[in-house]
This record gives C-alpha cells, structure tokens and sequence, in this order.
C-alpha cells in the first residue's frame, strides 16, 4: 500500500480545490427546500464547478451519471439525482467531489428539507459531531485505527449505528487512494499517521441497524430496515498538529 505524501505546492492546489468545493456546498445549502427536485441541485452544483475552472469528480465515475450524489431519508448514499420532489420533513445527504489543477477534494453533508423530527435532528448532529470526534486523533504518530475507533464510539453512545461496507480514503490525484479509513474500530491498528497525508473522512451513520443493501440501479445504497440515515465528510490534511480541514471556503 503505497501512500502519497504531499509537498506544500501540491497541498495549496488541494485547499483550492476543497475552497471550491465549499462554496459549492454553501450555495446548495441554501437552495435545499421542500418542493425541489435533486436534478436542480445537481445541475446548480454541475454549473457553479465548471464556471470556476473546476470538473466535477463523480460525473462518470465508474459510470455513474450525476455531479452529485442525493440521497434521500434512508438512502445512505449513492443516490441518483432525477426528477424526486422534495418534500417537507425529508432529510438529504449530499456527496460532492471536483477536480481543480489535478487535485481532488470530496465533501457530504446531510440537510433538513424544511421542519424535520427531532429524531432526524439528532441523527444529522450526531453524525456531524462524530466526525469532529475521529478527527480529534486525526494527528500525526497515532494510528487510523484510533479515527475510526473514536467515531463508533460517539455513534453508539447516541444509540445510532456506522456503516461497516462503506469507509473514507485517501485522496489526492486520484479520488480514492490508499488507505482505506473504517468509521469503526478494527483488529488492527491501521496505519500510523503523518504529516502531508490528505484523508476524506467520512461517517454512515444510521438510525437503526448498521445493515445495508443495494437497490436495483447498482448505485442507492439504503439502510436495510429502512431507517433514516445521514452522512458527514471533509478533506483533512495531517499536520504536525490538529488537522486541517481543506474543505473549507476560503
């Protein structure tokens, strides 16, 4: 497993790429409303990508058709923007990558479509916060295995449940590079870090069992009793100290 090391040039090209990528998430952010379909948010990210020098990431990638990936309720993620109509009380997870000077950056978010359950509230929060969590150990010299051990641990403790088939990665040149970064805890401990390592970590988190199953378009993954489910990802960078999130505007 070779493991790329990146240089402050190549590092700079990936903070603009995450930068991007976060402006993008901030206009989504915005246009997520009941009554939308996920085909006009795909096309308003498709659109705002290309028009600041960027390619969309996803669109082609092992053949799958979209800039974004939507995925709705119980979809956990994967899912194909089209004509659904989004409704009040629907959550919604976004996966988003784009490619800017050579260099990848990969981000999701889970939203609320207007007033959703306080069930669903906590689900989106605790998913979110259960990244901060890992990341916490995200720093050079400790081991991927202490990330991933950190962020079930948050999970369970709010009685939700991580994706076991689904992990973060690395990334850098290529969307998905080694290593592999499990959102639970292993019997190994996974590599140790460094600095100049650039992760997209990346909590599943659903309400109920952490079973899964794929839907007959090859692509939806959704929760396997049909629970909710939300998502939470950033670019990080290893540093000699905290991580650096580079998926933040800038």
């Amino acid at each position: 497993m070779s493991i790329t090391i990146k240089t402050e040039k190549q590092i700079n090209k990936m903070r603009r790429a995450g930068a991007l990528l976060a402006n993008t998430e901030a206009l989504l952010a915005k246009a997520v409303v009941p009554g939308i379909t996920t085909a006009y948010l795909d096309q308003l990210a498709e659109e705002y990508i290309r028009s600041h020098g960027g390619v969309p990431s996803f669109k082609g990638y092992g053949g799958f058709p979209a800039t974004l990936c939507t995925s709705v309720n119980e979809e956990i993620i994967h899912g194909i923007p089209g004509s659904r109509v989004l409704k009040e009380g629907d959550i919604l997870s976004i996966d988003m990558g784009c490619i800017l000077e050579g260099y990848h950056g990969d981000m999701a978010r889970t939203y609320a479509v207007g007033e959703i359950s306080p069930e669903a509230k906590k689900l989106i929060a605790v998913t979110k916060e259960s990244f901060f969590e890992g990341i916490t150990f995200a720093k050079e010299g400790n081991h991927l295995n202490d990330v991933g051990t950190a962020i079930q641990k948050y999970v369970e403790k709010n009685g939700f449940s991580v994706v076991r088939e689904f992990v973060g990665h690395g990334i850098g040149t290529n969307m998905h590079e080694p290593p592999e970064i499990p959102n639970f805890k292993t019997l190994t401990q996974g590599i140790r870090l460094q600095k100049g390592m650039t992760l997209a970590i990346e909590p599943m988190v659903n309400m109920g069992d952490y079973k899964i199953r794929t839907l007959k378009d090859g692509w939806t993954v959704v929760t396997k009793d049909g629970t909710l489910a939300a998502h939470y990802e950033n670019t990080i960078l290893i540093t000699d100290g905290d991580p650096e999130i580079l998926t933040l505007p800038r």
